[in-house]
Formats: structure tokens, sequence, C-alpha cells
């Protein structure tokens, strides 16, 4: 982008003459139903024309999507758009334009006042250049009224921009109208973002956006900001908001010069790691960084981090029903799908197109499942899903193009191995995560143990094939599988599910 826009010098100086500056108080009345622009001609342009423009720019610098369909919240920084414009975009960019949200809730921390609890606007609309954008009130309302953590604050909106900048994103990207919900945060308290974050967590996923506005680190010098914000991102991308914690505090022990902070809106994306912890389907993803370092203004002396990190979610399958089982034909048409598949790939590089108008219902469910090979009774390859969103048709046939090809256990299948293998497929249960291992049963059960970045899993036929007694399952899971040691389930997470399981020797009468 060569254009030079003179608001883009104001907000220069904003940040690197007058960093920590605090607005003056002034009065505000709940006579101004909608809440006005507070930095258009500063952060952005006031111009739509001219924003438009600046916007489609951006656009075109952004990372592409990567988990476009699954996304439920975006962590996305709030800077003048000329320093942080790209990895704001680069947030959006991971959202399917097309998808209606109910609600987009925006949360970010308040920069001006401090207040218990958190404010969301509740008597009007937003305005911005493009157009106004609707607050969903009654829902507002409601979660003031429910609950005592949530309130609305004149002064917390007044002049906050952690909420106002990111609008003008979601205005040009998203082809449909959405719902507002504008919270700010004033808490300091961790305790505090976890009441917030139990609130808001029944609203976290289906067609609910989440947006958590935050800058990274504050002032410190170019390569310093570097190491500081990987050690915040990697910290959220555990989604463990102790580690996130612990983080921030050493950061702000290790003496970094003119490091102000590592993360301003430290309170918003706690709230949100509140809400998606302990949840094994939702994935942390690092999209995009730069600091203002890397703007066009090159000046690496005192600079701000900006980090897109997006949280995606695999939608579980629904629960089986007490009849939930498959047939021999649902069981022959998957171990087909399979043979068919692998058979093509290895020998021609090809996924062969797959014809759904005859398949049962349970075929079109969506379902995650394992592809188990295997040569003279020996384990060949065997990769899976817990959960997908696609079709279980869809999911067995991209499982038996990994199970042959990209276990790193093995080489990938040659031609000449095709005919001597056998194929297994495990269809799997929603996991359910478990208090005491005595609700494991063995050969009944599949284990997933997760500790941190570490995890790892048994199908229930293992227990069964090895003879193993419980502790044996656990432990060689947790070793073998996680990599921890091997009493390392004890500090673990750890999961159940079941499995219907078969394979063409079941069904056709095929031998190894």
């Amino acid at each position: 982008m060569q254009k030079s826009h003179s608001w883009f010098w104001l907000l220069f100086l904003f940040f690197f003459v007058t960093p920590g500056c605090r607005s003056q108080d002034q009065k505000t009345t709940r006579e101004s139903v909608d809440r006005p622009m507070a930095v258009a001609g500063s952060f952005y342009p006031s111009d739509p024309a001219e924003l438009r423009t600046l916007l489609g720019e951006l656009f075109s610098d952004a990372k592409p999507p990567a988990l476009r369909k699954t996304v439920i919240a975006v962590i996305c920084p709030h800077a003048g758009y000329v320093f942080s414009g790209t990895v704001a975009a680069s947030s959006y960019n991971q959202l399917s334009p097309d998808k209606q949200y109910d609600n987009i809730f925006i949360i970010g921390s308040s920069h001006h006042v401090s207040f218990m609890g958190a404010s969301i606007y509740n008597i009007g609309d937003y305005q911005t250049p493009l157009g106004k954008v609707k607050v969903n009130v009654d829902l507002a309302n409601k979660l003031i009224r429910e609950n005592a953590v949530f309130s609305y604050n004149p002064e917390a909106d007044r002049k906050e921009h952690s909420i106002e900048v990111q609008l003008p994103f979601l205005q040009y990207y998203l082809k449909n109208s959405f719902n507002l919900v504008p919270i700010v945060l004033g808490t300091q308290s961790a305790e505090s973002c976890r009441k917030i974050a139990k609130a808001l967590k029944p609203y976290l996923g289906g067609n609910n956006l989440f947006v958590i506005s935050s800058d990274f680190s504050h002032y410190p010098p170019y390569n310093d900001a570097l190491t500081v914000d990987k050690s915040t991102c990697d910290a959220i991308l555990t989604n463990q908001p102790d580690n996130l914690l612990k983080v921030l505090k050493e950061n702000d022990e290790k003496n970094v010069p003119n490091l102000a902070t590592s993360l301003c809106g430290w309170t918003s994306v706690l709230t949100l790691l509140y809400m998606t912890e302990n949840d094994p389907a939702v994935t942390m993803k690092a999209v995009h960084y730069q600091n203002s370092g890397d703007s066009k203004y090159k000046d690496k002396s005192q600079v701000v981090g900006y980090w897109s990190i997006i949280a995606a979610k695999t939608v579980a399958p629904p629960a089986p029903s007490p009849g939930f089982n498959l047939s021999k034909k649902d069981k022959k048409e998957l171990l087909k799908i399979a043979r068919t598949t692998i058979e093509q790939y290895i020998r021609s590089n090809k996924t062969p197109s797959i014809d759904p108008s005859g398949f049962s219902e349970i075929l079109r469910t969506s379902s995650g499942a394992f592809v188990t090979l295997k040569e003279g009774g020996s384990l060949r390859g065997c990769i899976g899903r817990f959960t997908a969103e696609e079709p279980l048709y869809q999911v067995v046939q991209q499982m038996a193009i990994a199970s042959s090809t990209q276990d790193n256990r093995f080489s990938p299948v040659d031609p000449g191995e095709i005919n001597k293998i056998s194929i297994e497929i495990s269809v799997l249960s929603p996991m359910k995560k478990i208090s005491s291992i005595d609700e494991i049963i063995l050969g009944k059960h599949g284990i997933y143990i997760k500790k941190g970045y570490s995890s790892g899993t048994f199908l229930p036929q293992v227990a069964t094939e090895t003879g193993w007694n419980k502790e044996e399952f656990l432990g060689h899971c947790a070793r073998d599988k996680a990599g921890l040691d091997w009493n390392g389930w004890k500090g673990a997470d750890i999961y159940i599910y079941e499995a219907v399981v078969f394979s063409e020797e079941d069904i056709n009468g095929r031998k190894d």
C-alpha cells in the first residue's frame, strides 16, 4: 500500500509520542442512543470510499483461510490500520464471508477507565463510516439482568477504540448483516474473567462468533518484541488460562527495555481461554504476526506487537441413539470406499469420486473414524479423527488416504503391497471426559490422553489385542502415544469413546 494518509501520522503520534495517555473524563448521558464514532479519522479513515479502498488493500495482503468452516473465535489487533490492519484482515479472512452469524460478540479490555466486571452497550447501535451496526439490545439486557458481573457503564464506550476498529472489517468482509454484542472489560481480576466466561460460554459456537480485541507487546525494541510476542502466543495456543497467566508474569519479570505490557487485552484473551479450556475439539491456531516496526514507518526502537490467532472447533457428531448401529451394507460400503480409494490413490495419485445417492442416513452423518491397515497381521498404518464436520463416508475416504501415505511411523504403501493389505475401520462415538479411570471398560472404550501440547490415543480394540490390564493400557498410551512418562496419565485429562469396529475379514472373509 503506497498511498499516504494524514490520519496515519496522527496515530503514529498517539502510539509513539504519548504512550499510556488517558482521556479526560467527560459526562456521557443516556440520551446519546447510538454510539458515535470515536477514532474514525485517526485509527482508520473517516471517508467511506477511502476506508473501503484501504480495507481492500489490507485483505489483499492478508493470510489465506485455513480452518474457515470451524472458526468460533478470532484474536485480532486493534491498533491503527496502517500498523495492524494486515494482521487484523488475516484474522477475518479465516471466516466464511457467506456465513450468517446470529451474533458477533466483540470483547475488548478498557484502555481509559477501570471498573468492576464488564460493560455491555445496551442503549443503541454502533456507528461507523460504512453505516450503522445493529446492537442486540435484547441480548445485552438479558446478560446484564442475569449476571451481576455485567452492567452498562457510559464511560466504558465513550472513547474506547478496541471494539470500534473491528467493525469496518466485519462490515466490509461479511456478506450478511449481523447483530453486535459489544463488551468492554474494566476488570483486572482473573476471577472476574472466569465469571464473565461462564456467562458467555453458552453462546460460544454455533452461529455466533467471538472477536477478542487485543494487541500484544507495547514499546519494547523490535527484536525483544519478537521474543516476548512469541512466548505469549505459544501460551495462548496451549488453550490453558494458567499457562497464559504464568507467561505474562514471566515476561514482566524479564525486565525487557520499555515493555509496558506483553498483552494489552490480557483480560479479554483470558476470558476466551476460560471458555475454551478442557474442550478437546477446540484448536488454537496462529495465523499471522507483525509488529509496528514492520509497517512502512519502519521505526524499530519502540514497537507494538500484533498476532492473528483463531479458535477453531470441530463439530462433534450427535450422540448415538440407543438404536445407533451400522448395518452390514453400511460396513461393506465403507470398506469398499477405503479399498477403492487406496488402490486408485496409490496407483494414480487420484481420489475417486463417490456417489452417495444410495447411502443410508448414518453414512451421511458427521462422525469421527479411524482407518487401520494391516499386512501379515502387523500394523501397516492407522490414522483417524475423533470428530468431523464431513459425512462419515468422506471421513473414511480421507483417512484411507492418510493411513496409507501419511502415517510417519511407516513408509507410504507402494502398489505392490496393495493386495497384501487388509483394512479395518473404527467408527467413533463422541468423546467423554472422565474423572476416574474406573469408568474405563477395557475392550469397550478407547482412551484419549491429553496434557499440554502432548496427546495420544488407543482404540478400544488395542486392549483386547494386547491383553493389557487397565494400568498397562493407560501407561502405554501415555508413554508410547502421548510422549509422556509411564505415569503421565495421572496428571493428564483422560477421555473415553466407543467404536464400531469392522474389517474386510469380518465382512468379506478376506484373510491377511
